[in-house]
């Protein structure tokens, strides 16, 4: 069973567990993760998410989290700035250990706005960090769906 038809199969188990995080976004494993399940059977993936007799191994690792200012007001507070996320995942065929895909450098860049109150850059912030990962999760999902 090849593709979509394989990606549809009730049978199917992926063992999907949260991304490693090697930033200080306290959730952002845990939440790519989430996003990307969600996103897999939002495409057709009738599966299960399972780690016992799983079929196949996906595994993640956020790397980075890089922030840097773009401009400033005129009492040199940040006005706007690039949020970048850089993860790497791995798709694994645990029947025979091959390596269906793997790819480190996956990477988002999002703008987003600051000021003097602290809960509007921080509210800020947090939906740049959580669109970064939509953008990533919609390409890995269909990179998965593809491989699988």
């Amino acid at each position: 069973m090849e593709g979509s038809r394989r990606f549809s199969d009730p049978a199917v188990r992926i063992d999907l567990s949260p991304f490693v995080n090697d930033t200080t976004e306290s959730d952002a494993g845990s939440y790519t993760a989430s996003k990307l399940r969600e996103e897999l059977r939002r495409r057709g993936f009738e599966g299960a998410f399972e780690r016992m007799d799983a079929d196949f191994l996906i595994s993640g690792k956020v790397l980075e989290i890089r922030e840097e200012v773009l401009s400033y007001t005129a009492v040199r507070f940040a006005l706007e700035n690039r949020f970048t996320l850089t993860l790497g995942v791995r798709v694994i065929d645990t029947r025979n250990g091959n390596v269906l895909w793997k790819d480190d450098t996956m990477r988002e860049n999002i703008s987003y706005f600051s000021g003097p109150d602290p809960e509007y850059t921080a509210s800020n912030r947090r939906a740049a960090f959580e669109e970064a990962v939509r953008r990533i999760v919609l390409r890995m999902a269909q990179t998965i769906r593809l491989i699988l």
